[in-house]
């Protein structure tokens, strides 16, 4: 089932129960209910639970968007560290510089056709592309500069092996979902109150009414649809991407 269909079957889920509750209560209602009738108390209180939890939406949502845009820039800045070694061992004898850019490109390809698929299906890295990330930090390290040239170009790839081993770990650990266990407890149960609310404000069974009280159910289910989306930045939804490994080294295919 597509992430597509999960969210339209929520939002007419969520439209089609709060008609239906709707529809139940004024069958049920005594005869001499006055809707209009409804204490300002319960309206003020409406009002502020809406505004709460339209807040409390907005900053679930900007967090998860943020991870989101924190994971892509982790690929990014680790393909642009692989891409640094690859072009600044150019200074290297051939053999040096062929086995380097090789072991490179192997880790690579390893990551965009193979660790990839595991993150977004089970979220997390894999052994191997911590084994061939290592053979490339060992091909740096060991390897003794003959010249002054070299020994130049020594260092600052020294740095961009570290930097990719620091992008690495942190495109580890935003894999899992980001939004803890009582946040999402929270939310869900801010959506009841808030949706139950509209009860308490005792809505008539006009088409405007329920309407707007389908419609609004339905927007809320789409905003929890975002977070969740948003939750997991390789799994689901709009994820980040491969794409930057693809750019920088146009050679190896996902």
């Amino acid at each position: 089932m597509s992430d597509w269909l999960v969210l339209a079957l929520a939002m007419l889920g969520a439209g089609a129960v709060v008609v239906a509750i709707t529809l139940v209560r004024h069958r049920t209602a005594p005869e001499d209910e006055n809707p209009d009738e409804t204490p300002d108390v319960i309206e003020y209180m409406t009002m502020w639970i809406g505004v709460v939890y339209a807040i409390v939406l907005g900053l679930a949502i900007a967090g998860v968007w943020e991870a989101r845009s924190a994971a892509q820039d982790h690929v990014q800045a680790e393909a642009q560290a692989l891409h640094e070694i690859s072009e600044r061992v150019r200074v290297y004898p051939p053999d040096v510089r062929d086995r380097i850019r090789a072991d490179v490109n192997a880790y690579v390809g390893h990551v965009v056709t193979t660790e990839w698929k595991t993150m977004t299906d089970h979220e997390h890295v894999t052994n191997r592309g911590t084994e061939l990330l290592d053979r490339i930090r060992q091909d740096v390290t060991d390897y003794q500069p003959k010249s002054d040239f070299e020994a130049q170009a020594y260092q600052p790839l020294v740095d961009q092996v570290a930097a990719a081993d620091q992008a690495r770990n942190a495109r580890a650990d935003s894999v899992g979902a980001t939004m803890p266990g009582v946040v999402w407890f929270g939310l869900l149960a801010g959506a009841v109150i808030t949706v139950a609310m509209v009860f308490a404000l005792q809505i008539r069974r006009t088409r405007r009414e329920l309407v707007l009280a389908g419609l609004f159910s339905a927007t809320i289910a789409f905003m929890l649809f975002l977070i969740w989306d948003f939750d997991a930045p390789y799994s689901r939804g709009i994820t980040a991407t491969a794409q930057p490994f693809l750019s920088l080294f146009p050679h190896i295919t996902g």
